[in-house]
């Protein structure tokens, strides 16, 4: 019984993650982005270090963006009319993502920016 509640857990999970990923733009732009990241950075043959940065940077824009998710919904469950208070948590949890999300740019351009200017170096030489 315990190994089935086990595969549940994991079936919710990822409903959770696809619905996510079906019907939030964001969701699509961040997996877009991700795709283009692991293909450069193989492209790049990144160290196991840089592999790690990138996938912790990547995991936590895609949990901000579902955390979001989560408080959007609550808030429309909740307070299905407009409230200036429902407005400031919503405006607040997408600050949230946006903010994780330029980081993770920054994160991007440290990590990958570096070698990928090696290779135009070399190729403009």
């Amino acid at each position: 019984m315990r190994s089935a509640s086990l595969l549940h857990s994991f079936k919710y999970a990822f409903e959770g993650i696809w619905y996510v990923l079906r019907s939030q733009r964001n969701a699509k732009i961040h997996l877009g982005v991700t795709l283009a990241v692991i293909l450069l950075g193989l492209f790049l043959r990144l160290s196991a270090l840089h592999w790690a940065v990138l996938l912790v940077t990547v995991g936590m824009v895609f949990a901000a963006e579902m955390f979001n998710t989560v408080i959007e919904s609550l808030i429309d469950l909740v307070s299905p009319n407009y409230h200036p208070l429902a407005k400031i948590a919503k405006d607040a949890a997408a600050g949230a993502v946006f903010i994780l999300a330029m980081m993770s740019v920054l994160v991007g351009l440290l990590v990958l920016g570096p070698p990928l200017w090696v290779i135009i170096w070399t190729y403009l030489k």
